[in-house]
């Protein structure tokens, strides 16, 4: 609900602050004076395009703010909330906030916390449905009258299609891989060539994991192999034994010295001559193992060095190191299996094809017939407001067919016809007029005068909105082109809306303003600063409602005849809503 809008330099408005309350508000005025202001504010919070023709001549920009208080039920909101790291008041409140500078550019606020346009329009969205003229124009678009066919089935034919449009997806992904298969079966066939090659020539190496490592330093080795083996022959000498004492006799010694010594600090050394002992043995083993791997001459080196040419060759072309080669060779060969066989892949394809098709039309058809049973019934009842808008005996027809298959890629089977499988189904949804009872319907958007659109607007809202509870409904001159009876019928009907959410409306007819719970008027005067003419917002009491509504009669203002009008009109008004 929206408790509070400041604003702030915006068209006529230099200053207003205006407290809105639940139920049925209205808003009126002059000519001029800047009603549309309080749309044009609100379509701002929605996330609308800043014209920077609307920051008040003079200023450097115009700012709104509007205080929300948020739903029980936030789910949607409370993603919003969390992503912008907005911040909810204390008192259960979010403040809004939109500003526009002189030269063009805006900035969005919401709970303190700077934040895209767009996430102010995804938040502002959930709380605010804003209905104008030229929202009225856009109910005659076909995508416009699915989408409240759509709100209308509710939550089956929702889940519906969004199963449909998951298939959907699948369906042209597995199609626009299969025309790529199709068209790039050349490429693919000088792929699989060169795959090969590189796989025989790798295969013909048949190189071992680490080789190329352990070839570096078999190669390092030989290049110093009379050295090397020197060095070890004569280390392994000392400790194993030669011409000379041994080191391990020498320790052999040592033991058996301080077994037998009588000292008793000299037998407690004799551990440690045994761990040296058992050390020194072993590294003689490693020496005489170390010296019987070693060539028996350098004459294996050009062998050695061959060998890794054939391995350099190959990370040269495959990668930087041996176990890299043998990893491309590996998924080589794994898209090779792939690719090798394109008619095998595309006869695959095929088949995933021909699934997802089936599923795509069993949604379709399921989703078709859901919208098809729920047409009768809106149809139905918004002709019963229409009735009761004095419309005479005109009536709504809800006509859902089938979309042509122009197009094979993704044409489907419905009820054994075929239709195209589009975005949003297999559906064109179509709101047609009948004037008279047994008169054809007629699409509204040839049929239907401007009044009219915007009564079955009005009409479509009330039915729709049944379901549901809670959010801002604004109605900008929804009332435009109607008068007499049927203004009263909007007004009757606007706070029957107002039953199950906030409804704020833009008006110039005193029917409809007479069924208000809240009336505010914005006033105009000149003279202020600078000279320039200033706006006003006013909430009213109900003496105040009543010359109010008098001006709006006949221009006849606080004349004793247009207030006798004038409370005529609200008593009646107000009996009217406390009856229904």
């Amino acid at each position: 609900m929206l408790e509070e809008l400041s604003i702030r330099s915006l068209g006529v408005l230099e200053s207003a602050n205006a407290q809105f309350h639940p139920g049925f508000t209205v808003l009126t005025g002059e000519t001029g004076a800047g009603k549309t202001m309080i749309v044009t504010s609100l379509r701002l919070l929605s996330g609308g395009r800043a014209d920077a023709g609307r920051v008040r001549t003079g200023d450097a920009k115009a700012v709104v703010e509007g205080r929300f208080r948020l739903p029980e039920e936030r789910t949607a909101i409370a993603e919003v909330l969390e992503d912008s790291g907005a911040e909810i008041d204390d008192d259960e409140t979010l403040i809004a906030a939109r500003t526009v500078n002189a030269d063009g550019r805006s900035r969005a606020h919401l709970g303190g916390r700077s934040v895209p346009v767009g996430t102010l329009a995804q938040l502002t969205g959930e709380l605010l449905a804003i209905h104008g003229q030229n929202d009225q124009l856009r109910l005659i678009r076909p995508e416009q009258q699915r989408g409240a066919l759509d709100r209308y089935a509710g939550a089956a034919a929702a889940s519906t299609l969004k199963k449909y449009r998951a298939a959907r997806t699948e369906l042209v992904e597995v199609l626009d891989e299969l025309d790529r298969l199709r068209a790039n079966s050349r490429d693919i066939a000088m792929e699989a060539d060169r795959l090969r090659f590189g796989v025989d020539e790798i295969d013909a190496v048949a190189p071992e994991p680490g080789e190329d490592v352990e070839l570096i330093a078999t190669i390092r080795r030989m290049t110093d192999l009379e050295d090397i083996r020197r060095t070890a022959l004569t280390a392994q000498e000392i400790i194993a034994g030669s011409e000379n004492a041994s080191v391990v006799d020498g320790l052999g010694t040592v033991r058996s010295l301080l077994e037998s010594a009588s000292d008793d600090a000299l037998r407690e050394l004799q551990p440690r001559v045994a761990e040296a002992l058992t050390v020194v043995t072993d590294l003689g083993a490693e020496l005489t193992s170390y010296l019987g791997g070693l060539p028996e001459d350098a004459g294996d080196l050009d062998a050695l060095l061959n060998r890794q040419a054939e391995l350099k060759s190959l990370t040269r072309k495959y990668a930087a190191d041996i176990d890299g080669v043998l990893t491309w060779r590996e998924e080589a060969n794994e898209r090779l299996t792939q690719i090798e066989d394109p008619e095998g892949a595309v006869e695959e394809l095929e088949v995933a094809a021909s699934a997802a098709r089936e599923k795509v039309a069993a949604l379709g058809a399921k989703l078709h017939a859901q919208r098809t049973k729920y047409a009768k019934s809106l149809a139905s009842k918004v002709s019963a407001e229409l009735t009761g808008l004095a419309m005479g005996g005109s009536a709504l027809a809800v006509s859902v067919s089938l979309l042509p298959a122009d197009d094979e890629r993704l044409a489907v089977e419905i009820d054994g016809k075929r239709a195209h499988a589009g975005g949003d189904g297999v559906d064109r949804v179509e709101f047609g007029l009948v004037a008279h009872k047994g008169a054809a319907p007629l699409p509204i958007a040839k049929s239907a005068s401007g009044g009219e659109l915007s009564r079955v607007m009005l009409a479509l809202e009330v039915v729709l909105a049944e379901p549901d509870s809670g959010g801002v409904m604004v109605f900008d001159e929804v009332d435009a082109g109607v008068g007499g009876a049927a203004a009263v019928q909007i007004g009757a009907r606007l706070a029957r809306l107002a039953r199950r959410h906030q409804v704020i409306v833009v008006t110039h007819l005193p029917q409809v303003a007479a069924f208000a719970d809240n009336h505010l008027v914005i006033g105009k005067s000149g003279g202020g600063e600078r000279g320039r003419q200033t706006s006003t917002l006013t909430t009213l009491d109900r003496d105040e409602r009543v010359a109010e509504l008098a001006r709006m009669l006949a221009g006849l203002g606080d004349s004793e005849t247009g207030r006798a009008h004038a409370e005529e009109l609200l008593s009646t008004a107000e009996r009217t809503r406390a009856e229904n």
